[in-house]
């Protein structure tokens, strides 16, 4: 009986892995990303080092399927290095180090099992090393449409169909750091080896954010039409949820060089992976909204790009190639749009950053404040309906901060997200309960209210959640 009790605990502790305080969003599924990578040695660029480094302290976030190197602007227009890819292994080996410490954050106490790493991971799970390295692999090594065909074909375009075909219902977000070349050649695969039907039930599944457009070498990255990710939208059309950003990697960039020391202070030696993020020889992380428009923070629907969130705000346009569209930021009006909200998540989304370091160095540090309004919790967006001229109660008293800080409330409407053009103002909008009357002229419309709930820790963090109000006609 005492061996039965024993063997029964057990099992229990193995499948009690997760018991982080945010428990209602624990039993969320992390959204699927693939990054494609065009990964070098920090003497060489060290941004997609930086990036990977930050990706991993929030592993918990995402459910990694797969990190890919592909060609991009670091080869020179050359096929990629592949002992470059020993710069991924680096990471990883770091991560490991500090894994003991990064699970504190949500009290996990193991690894499920690989097998069951490789299938759904919710919230707040920390992916194993191990699940890590079995993840990374070679993609597509030069650039260019041109190269589509039998020959390139790699592991890495055979894995993304793979991971495509998957009884999965979430999509597969592709992140490209460097050239999509990979992608590109998984689609034109599955475009000659199946039915019109099945590639479009293919693409359904993949949502690509691009970080510009590096299928072509530096030296020549104005000829987009020599680039597969032309191919892509040229061939596909709307089909392939294509994000081509021309306004995040730049801000991430800019800011990050500006505010170097802040990295110097709060990044670098801070855990194993904190002695290894390198020294920036241009930009800092350009590569780190692609995922950073895809985090689970309550702020924005990654499906929907004019939600405005952490890693940039998009609208459906002509690309910058002059011939295809996509959704894009390039356009003058539509930048503005995504530079205001870029500056104003920057200090936010550093501070996430900086207290996860904390974490990976002492294995304590500060969480989230968890944001529930009108009672409703979870991350996805709370949907009100109401008649022109009503007053919406808002609530988000019942908020809570899993390290019991102070919080503090701020309400704003995110214009450019609704159908509503005008900004109506929102009664005690720095207090836990507010008030939005709806505008008389607004029947017919949506109105997007954000709540921000701000906690007193070193450093402050933010938590958020959208409001949708949909008014009647």
């Amino acid at each position: 009986m005492k061996t039965l009790l024993r063997t029964l605990l057990i099992l229990l502790a193995g499948s009690c892995l997760c018991t982080n305080p945010a428990k209602a969003q624990n039993k969320q599924l992390k959204p699927r990303l693939v990054v494609l990578t065009d990964i070098a040695p920090a003497n060489v660029e060290p941004d997609d080092m930086e990036s990977l480094i930050r990706l991993l302290v929030h592993a918990d976030l995402y459910e990694i399927e797969a990190i890919i190197a592909t060609s991009g602007w670091n080869s020179s227009g050359g096929p990629y290095p592949t002992s470059w890819m020993d710069s991924i292994g680096t990471v990883i080996d770091a991560y490991q180090k500090d894994l003991p410490n990064l699970m504190k954050r949500s009290a996990q106490s193991g690894f499920l099992p690989l097998k069951k790493e490789n299938r759904q991971q919710q919230l707040g799970y920390w992916p194993s090393a191990d699940y890590l390295r079995s993840r990374v692999m070679a993609g597509s090594l030069e650039l260019g449409k041109d190269k589509l065909g039998e020959k390139n074909n790699s592991r890495g375009s055979d894995f993304l169909i793979q991971l495509a075909d998957e009884d999965d219902d979430r999509p597969l977000w592709i992140a490209a750091w460097g050239g999509a070349n990979t992608l590109a050649q998984a689609i034109w695969k599955v475009q000659r080896e199946r039915t019109e039907k099945q590639l479009k039930a293919f693409l359904d599944k993949l949502y690509v954010y691009t970080i510009t457009d590096q299928d072509v070498s530096w030296g020549d990255r104005g000829n987009h039409k020599y680039s597969s990710h032309y191919w892509m939208r040229q061939t596909c059309g709307k089909s392939l949820r294509f994000i081509w950003d021309e306004s995040a990697w730049l801000s991430q960039c800019g800011l990050g060089s500006s505010r170097w020391g802040e990295y110097a202070t709060h990044i670098q030696g801070h855990g194993h992976l904190g002695r290894i993020y390198p020294k920036n020889k241009y930009g800092v992380e350009g590569d780190t909204p692609s995922y950073l428009h895809l985090m689970p923070n309550g702020l924005n629907n990654p499906a929907v790009f004019n939600e405005a969130g952490w890693g940039g705000y998009f609208e459906w346009g002509l690309s910058p190639d002059g011939e295809t569209s996509c959704y894009t930021n390039h356009q003058p009006e539509v930048k503005k749009i995504s530079q205001k909200y870029e500056n104003y998540f920057y200090p936010a989304i550093f501070a996430n950053f900086a207290a996860r370091m904390d974490w990976a160095a002492q294995g304590k540090g500060n969480r989230n404040p968890v944001v529930i309004v009108n009672r409703q919790k979870g991350l996805d967006a709370v949907s009100l309906k109401a008649r022109a001229g009503e007053t919406i109660q808002l609530d988000a008293s019942k908020s809570s901060d899993p390290d019991g800080d102070h919080l503090s409330y701020h309400w704003w409407i995110l214009p450019e997200a609704g159908t509503y053009a005008g900004t109506p103002e929102i009664e005690h909008a720095d207090a836990a309960h507010a008030t939005l009357t709806v505008p008389a002229d607004a029947a017919g419309k949506t109105l997007h209210v954000i709540c921000e709930v701000t906690d007193d820790g070193q450093p402050a963090l933010k938590g958020y959640r959208r409001v949708i109000i949909t008014v009647n006609p």
